[in-house]
């Protein structure tokens, strides 16, 4: 491997290499940790600031907190993706708001699932799918912050779940429809089930819009990404999807090679 980006990967350009020390012993948790400080960088006072979700946002959204303690970000105002960073947000004393007050974001910072060598992301196998799309789709910058493990070669290349969020009416008609969709890459399409508590029965798991969540599982590359966008929002009974198609515009990669940053714009 010669860079953090090449498990595989290619890309048409040499991402630059903006912090080089070998990172080779350190666990996954502090890959995620240090991808997440180096975002925060490109935040500034006064932005309003869309918070992610998910393992690798929750150290991004903990560093601005430290940063506005510190007195280091002044009127920061953030819009979070999930009643989970929400939580996190408030213990942490972040001023919120909501895209309603707030429709034009600055930056939104978040983690992905999947990014494919042109920095099209798979998001929302924590479920946030929905409102994170709604937030970072309203930012002017969208910084992408990940450990090396989550590059592919192909959206679904994980051959981890792409989400879609679909509401629960007739959810297992819309499930079927998605699975012949892609039955020529090999789909496999599941209601995402939550086990209850207590150990009792599992039940569909759902989103904080009171939805449900079919994950696709592939086998094969599914093509065009727009077309199968459009093909899967045709579908009366989708919601949203969890592919973010040239929405991101820098990706950061921890890896043990180092940090690396791309820009989709050079």
């Amino acid at each position: 491997m010669g860079s953090a980006f090449d498990p595989n990967v290619t890309t048409t350009e040499e991402p630059a290499i903006v912090d080089s020390p070998p990172l080779s012993n350190l666990t996954q948790e502090e890959l995620k940790r240090i991808a997440g400080y180096k975002a925060v960088e490109f935040v500034e006072s006064g932005m309003v600031i869309g918070l992610g979700t998910g393992s690798t946002a929750k150290y991004a959204v903990a560093r601005i907190s430290e940063l506005l303690r510190e007195g280091k970000l002044k009127d920061i105002i953030g819009i979070p993706t999930s009643t989970t960073t929400h939580q996190q947000a408030v213990s942490l004393g972040i001023p919120l708001s909501d895209l309603d007050s707030h429709p034009v974001v600055d930056l939104s910072i978040d983690g992905a699932d999947e990014v494919d060598p042109a920095l099209n992301l798979v998001k929302g196998r924590g479920g946030s799918l929905l409102r994170e799309k709604m937030i970072e789709g309203a930012s002017k910058k969208f910084v992408v912050i990940v450990d090396e493990s989550k590059l592919v070669k192909y959206i679904g290349g994980s051959g981890l779940a792409v989400p879609v969020e679909v509401v629960p009416f007739c959810c297992d008609f819309t499930r079927g429809k998605l699975e012949e969709l892609f039955k020529g890459a090999g789909c496999k399409a599941k209601l995402r089930m939550k086990m209850g508590s207590n150990g009792g029965d599992a039940a569909p798991a759902v989103t904080d819009n009171g939805n449900y969540v079919v994950d696709l599982y592939l086998e094969r590359d599914i093509g065009d990404l727009e077309a199968a966008s459009k093909e899967i929002l045709r579908f009366p009974g989708v919601v949203e999807h969890g592919m973010f198609l040239g929405m991101a515009t820098t990706l950061i990669v921890a890896g043990k090679f180092g940090v690396t940053v791309k820009d989709r714009f050079g």
